[in-house]
């Protein structure tokens, strides 16, 4: 932790942060002109869990919540020590969004305890803590929230509000933190984001200080680079988490919306680079309005971002994501790459038709870099997937950042087994061992903190098909930590239902696991049954099914969690399929249902090479019976080598195919790698 300049309560230093005439006024008369003045507009931006009113509340009685764990705090408070064994729960007390929290309560109450509070506890935090104290990103972040408070106390109360003499330090301590954020930015990524953002805000917001000009002249133009350098050209930011893209976008917003509001005009590149991040918002965002996390971050809803891209660019189809459909026009894609991050987004459509917004499908599919930083989960290749208002199969989530206790929970959660696809020999994708830290950050000198140390996976998505009822994608992932490769192929068959293809192949014997994390809502809820040589896996909403090989094939249900927010965790089953050898195959069905589930047979078809080249290639038949009607799906996969194929009663010359038969036998749908052919072996004759 960094102990920089140390703000003095005897020094008084107003007349140095205002300009003329400011600087003369009494502090009586400063108060009211920051009061009354009409000349700047800005808002506040409140964090919703961190201005929770049973949350502020508390903290009226010293006892503060943060992230799942309560203290009780002495009324003198100790700025400078953490009361917990994690420091992320310091990081909140000194990045005080309950400012915010206290400023929203008395806006609604006008009950002076909130504006005693907020006072009280400023006035302790300016006469204690050291200018970036714990990091710069931390200083960012407060000064926002001490200036959306302010909006509250101060720009809009109508009632009592501060004493002349605590509003004088409030702004010289404005100043001051704002000044050591010029002259200690972090070098990139979403902390420099925050933290230039809160050196524009402050500029804005306060034009009567004397370096206001200099700092929107400094922020703005270094916040339009970061949009170039920290957003890629396909819109997602850099750390390709889906949780702190939103947080950087809802930061640049912020700037957009307040620089329109005060006549500050922007670069066009900037606003270009905007809308593309808006666009992987839109459609990251899962039918019940939730953003997944993928990678670090928590899973919540960013809904108010679109409404602010339809406010800013007249976006209709933002307005209609936003309002989940009640409003504007839908996008005019279904399904959407990102190539850049390596994103792909399935939707089996926008509402409208047989589904309702909230209730169609939607699969996110991670076949791309790590991320810069050091947010990124050894997940290359897993999804999340969603159906009926609620996800099935979940990414688990971050939980935390300490590795403290006996479990380390940070390390299990950004291990690969905590997500949607296959380990290797238990291993990692990217190697990840203990470090001993050896500068002092948010984290003491000395003290143990996993780091990579190795390469993430070499990945390449080789196929992104699109079309009407029918996606196909084909990823493939080299880890350096092994020498096996896994391809996965994901068909989303007729818009109903999604086939999932594993294929591991080496020279030498390994153990594969193919793990699927359920949600909460499958606790204690899953059953396991054979029925008809077919494996299945059933919980709330969905079917998994395999054929049944009892001689390579082991399947278990393992205790697991998905965690929504940081420090919360809850408790949901895994689905274990387990294989050994130097080759393996998984062919998975995931089929949901809304009432009444399906009855599912699975079964492997011979396939013939006809060119005996030493190509190799899978089929296989789904079955389908839901009581009304039934259909057979027929699923064929290569390797990619060329050649002609025989499976069942056809002959096919490609790489992928789907068809489908009606109960009479009729084929009512085929989809094919583009100039695949399909024939029947008995008219090929």
């Amino acid at each position: 932790m960094s102990a920089m300049l140390k703000f003095s309560p005897d020094v008084m230093l107003c007349d140095t942060v205002l300009l003329e005439p400011f600087a003369r006024m009494s502090p009586d008369a400063l108060l009211a002109h920051f009061r009354t003045r009409k000349s700047v507009v800005f808002f506040a931006v409140p964090d919703a869990e961190e201005a929770r009113r049973g949350k502020i509340d508390a903290m009226l009685e010293n006892c503060f919540e943060f992230n799942g764990e309560s203290h009780p705090l002495s009324e003198s408070m100790d700025w400078l020590t953490n009361p917990s064994a994690d420091v992320e729960w310091h990081i909140l007390l000194h990045k005080m969004y309950y400012a915010v929290g206290f400023g929203v309560a008395y806006s609604e109450t006008h009950d002076s305890r909130y504006l005693e509070k907020w006072v009280a506890l400023t006035s302790s935090w300016i006469d204690q803590t050291p200018v970036g104290f714990i990091a710069a990103d931390v200083t960012g972040r407060r000064v926002q929230n001490w200036i959306y408070a302010y909006y509250y106390f101060v720009a809009q109360s109508r009632s009592a509000t501060c004493s002349p003499e605590f509003h004088q330090r409030f702004l010289e301590s404005i100043a001051t933190q704002v000044n050591f954020l010029c002259d200690n930015l972090t070098p990139a990524r979403n902390h420099r984001t925050l933290e230039l953002y809160a050196i524009f805000l402050a500029g804005v917001v306060f034009p009567e200080m004397r370096d206001a000009k200099r700092w929107v002249n400094f922020s703005l133009p270094e916040i339009a680079r970061n949009t170039q350098t920290d957003l890629l050209p396909d819109g997602v930011q850099c750390e390709l988490s889906t949780d702190y893209h939103q947080l950087v976008l809802k930061n640049y917003l912020c700037v957009r919306r307040l620089a329109q509001m005060n006549d500050v005009a922007v670069p066009l590149e900037m606003d270009q680079r905007l809308i593309k991040a808006l666009e992987f918002s839109m459609y990251v965002h899962k039918p019940d309005g939730i953003v997944p996390s993928l990678s670090d971050g928590d899973a919540r809803s960013f809904l108010d971002l679109l409404k602010q891209g339809y406010d800013l660019y007249g976006r209709e189809d933002m307005l209609y994501v936003a309002t989940q459909g009640r409003r504007g026009t839908p996008p005019t894609k279904r399904s959407v790459l990102f190539p850049d991050s390596g994103y792909s987004i399935i939707r089996g459509g926008w509402g409208g038709g047989a589904q309702s917004f909230e209730n169609e499908q939607y699969l996110i599919f991670d076949c791309g870099p790590l991320g810069s930083g050091n947010h990124g989960h050894f997940d290359c290749l897993s999804f999340e997937w969603a159906a009926f208002g609620r996800s099935l199969i979940v990414d688990p989530g971050r939980y935390t950042y300490s590795e403290a206790g006996d479990v380390n929970w940070r390390v299990k959660f950004r291990g690969t087994a905590y997500h949607n696809t296959v380990v290797v020999d238990g291993k990692n994708q990217t190697r990840y061992e203990p470090r001993v830290i050896k500068e002092a950050s948010r984290h003491s000198n000395g003290s143990v903190r996993h780091k990579v140390t190795g390469s993430a996976p070499d990945f390449e998505l080789r196929s992104f098909e699109t079309r009407s009822r029918f996606d196909f994608l084909h990823g493939i992932a080299r880890s350096s930590e092994y020498d096996a490769v896994h391809e996965r192929r994901l068909f989303f068959a007729f818009g109903e239902y999604w086939i999932v293809c594993d294929s591991l192949k080496s020279v030498n014997p390994h153990d594969y696991e193919l793990f699927f994390h359920l949600s909460e809502h499958a606790q204690s809820n899953v059953s396991i049954r054979h029925r008809r040589g077919t494996l299945l896996i059933e919980s709330p909403n969905l079917i998994l099914a395999q054929e049944e090989r009892y001689e390579a094939l082991e399947v278990g249900l393992e205790p697991g969690f998905v965690s929504y927010r940081y420090g919360e965790k809850k408790a949901a089953p895994i689905v274990r399929f387990q294989q050994s050898g130097a080759n393996a195959e998984f062919q998975t069905v995931l089929y949901p249902f809304e009432q009444r589930p399906p009855e599912i047979r699975v079964r492997e078809l011979r396939v013939i090479n006809q060119h005996n080249n030493g190509a190799k290639a899978h089929a296989f038949s789904v079955a389908i019976g839901t009581g009304e009607f039934s259909t057979t799906d027929y699923c064929f996969y290569s390797d990619g080598t060329p050649s002609r194929w025989s499976f069942g009663t056809y002959v096919f010359t490609g790489t992928f195919l789907l068809l489908r038969k009606d109960a009479y036998g009729e084929i009512v749908a085929v989809h094919a790698n583009e100039g695949g052919h399909l024939s029947e072996i008995e008219q090929s004759r």
